[in-house]
């Protein structure tokens, strides 16, 4: 083994000193063996927040009340707060980064009503309140979420400017020049005891998927490649710059998987892909899957090292730590040891600082969502809305075909039948009898979808109904139904399952995936395969979400840019008064070997 030059130093001076003793006085025999020095070693921790979703207070708007689920989760970033402050005084400020994994300023009516109500794109218009949250608290980096581009490039700029620290997005390119539209990076220094001050790196990656679901808003404006291939551009180069530890926080979840089927060019939830494939990255923040994932260790292939992913969950439920140990070796400082572990906020009270400084926000989107918009006859819940064809549900198809009825009006496809589609995106949405506010008719839509019109075949809705039968857990003739376990089959989300009204059918769910919609009509006559039907749908099914078949290849009739939500609150206002009577049937039921399951 070669000698450098410290070993050859520390050897030279032993010798050196050995000569000198045995000229003198004899020493005992432990002095001629010189002690190793002890190693240099830091340690640092990364906090990380995803999916925060306009989430400041522990509140739910459409409910007007304190957040609360089934878990008893509390909800944040005044929670998150209160965590990164007792962290902090754990570890040391300057032991400390935080940074997000995107999908910020969509997902409340707080963050609604400041993008479209009172804009913060308007001449001397407010400061964002996830922005005034998120710089008290102390963010050093964020990356880009898909739902960063739902209300258009200028709030996101708007929001970037008042941002205190960088937003990150290796792979949202500039269209025309194909270089980084926004910072693909970013760089921290925390200054250890020891002399050189450790560099850690900060890549920030977003979802391909945002060219196709907010194609209004980025098309030939933006171009979103890969994740595996900008950060194999960009790890080396990170490293390069001097980089002694490279963290990514990607917007995308760790399955390797996609939602979207062949809709989506790139890999949606690719985070462990990146870890994978790409050598020379320690650990990934994970976003976009709404998915609790403490600590999940992949092995990079070129390596074989472990890299640490961690998915804190949603809307501020969850905080990050990734702790890294670190040794001085060879003149430079290497990565020894990585950990990963979530903290739950709801053990901490809200920061009186950020609940303080928001505290007039707040207050102006309560009053906001409180506003009465008309009234309806009779109450109105989604409680049984996933295994029942309810009149809550009904309320939502009616809105939308009605409106792409006027909109098809005088025009080629004004003659053609509209039905439209919705899923029970909440369990717990309810319409009172008595006055309706707009909190009532938003918690029936929590997403910014908006309205598309799409014509599909009488035989392609017949197999868009089967894949959305897939919902339903095959039960048996005459075995007990429990409705707590009779929904979700493999995993599908609420909001992939679809009812589509203006048609009617059974569902059987004692048959196969595939085999299940019978009695299958239009107008009381068995449905015709070749006929044509417009199908009011949203933008997430349209563009693929759910890889539903046909739809997202279907002829595109009509488009709005606005919220299907705010359509809703507009029908309701100008109605007056909401009848079911008026809209409400049922189209659809389960059914056993054609025997009703209710």
């Amino acid at each position: 083994m070669p000698l450098n030059r410290r070993a050859f130093l520390e050897s030279s001076a032993a010798v050196g000193a050995g000569v000198a003793l045995t000229a003198g006085v004899a020493a005992p025999a432990e002095a001629h063996e010189a002690r190793p020095r002890p190693a240099k070693r830091y340690s640092f921790t990364v906090m990380g927040t995803t999916d925060l979703h306009g989430n400041v207070f522990n509140w739910d708007y459409f409910t007007d009340k304190e957040f609360d689920d089934k878990a008893h989760n509390d909800v944040g970033l005044a929670k998150i707060s209160t965590l990164v402050d007792q962290v902090r005084a754990a570890k040391g400020r300057r032991n400390t980064l935080l940074i997000d994994a995107g999908d910020t300023i969509q997902g409340t009516q707080l963050s609604y009503y400041y993008a479209k109500v009172d804009p913060i794109t308007a001449r001397r218009g407010p400061v964002h309140p996830m922005a005034q949250a998120m710089n008290a608290i102390g963010y050093d980096a964020a990356a880009l979420g898909n739902h960063e581009f739902n209300y258009g490039i200028p709030v996101l700029r708007k929001f970037e400017e008042q941002c205190d620290f960088p937003l990150l997005g290796a792979n949202a390119l500039d269209a025309k020049t194909l270089r980084p539209a926004f910072a693909p990076y970013s760089m921290h220094r925390l200054r250890t005891p020891h002399g050189r001050d450790v560099k850690v790196a900060v890549l920030g990656l977003t979802n391909p998927g945002i060219a196709i679901w907010d194609k209004a808003n980025v098309t030939g404006k933006m171009v979103f490649p890969g994740l595996e291939e900008q950060a194999a551009k960009w790890v080396p180069k990170l490293r390069s710059m001097g980089a002694d530890v490279v963290v990514v926080s990607a917007h995308s979840g760790s399955s390797g998987t996609s939602s979207y089927g062949d809709q989506l060019p790139y890999i949606e939830n690719a985070a462990g892909l990146v870890a994978e494939q790409v050598p020379g990255i320690d650990a990934i923040l994970v976003g976009h899957a709404h998915t609790e994932i403490p600590e999940y260790r992949v092995k990079n292939k070129e390596t074989g090292k472990d890299v640490v992913l961690s998915e804190p969950l949603k809307w501020g439920q969850r905080l990050t730590l990734f702790d890294f140990d670190l040794v001085w070796e060879k003149g430079r400082w290497v990565v020894e040891k990585v950990g990963a572990q979530v903290l739950n906020s709801n053990t901490v009270a809200e920061d009186p600082e950020i609940t303080g400084l928001l505290s007039d926000e707040h207050k102006k989107v309560v009053a906001y969502v409180n506003q009465v918009i008309g009234t309806s006859t009779a109450a109105m819940t989604t409680a049984d809305a996933p295994w029942k064809d309810e009149p809550i549900i009904d309320l939502i198809n009616v809105v939308q075909a009605e409106t792409v009825k006027a909109a098809l009006a005088g025009g080629a496809y004004a003659g053609l039948p509209v039905l439209s589609q919705a899923s029970c995106f909440s369990r717990t949405a309810r319409i009172p009898a008595g006055e309706i506010s707009i909190k009532d008719a938003a918690g029936l839509y929590p997403f910014e979808n908006t309205l598309e019109a799409r014509l599909l075949t009488g035989a392609q809705l017949k197999d868009y109904l089967e894949y959305s039968a897939k919902y339903y857990v095959q039960t048996p003739a005459g075995a007990p139904v429990d409705t707590a376990k009779l929904t979700n089959a493999d995993a599908t989300p609420d909001y992939n399952y679809d009812s589509v009204s203006g048609l009617t059918y059974d569902i059987d769910i004692a048959k196969p995936v595939g085999q299940r919609i019978t009695g299958l009509s239009f107008e009381g006559k068995p449905l015709d395969p070749a006929a044509k039907f417009v199908l009011a749908v949203n933008n997430y099914r349209a563009s693929g979400g759910g890889a539903f078949p046909h739809v997202a290849g279907a002829q595109q009739l009509w488009a709005n840019s606005d919220e299907i939500r705010n359509t809703i609150i507009q029908w309701v206002k100008a109605k007056g008064t909401v009848d079911p009577g008026l809209f409400a049937s049922v189209d659809w039921k389960l059914t056993r070997d054609g025997v009703p399951v209710f």
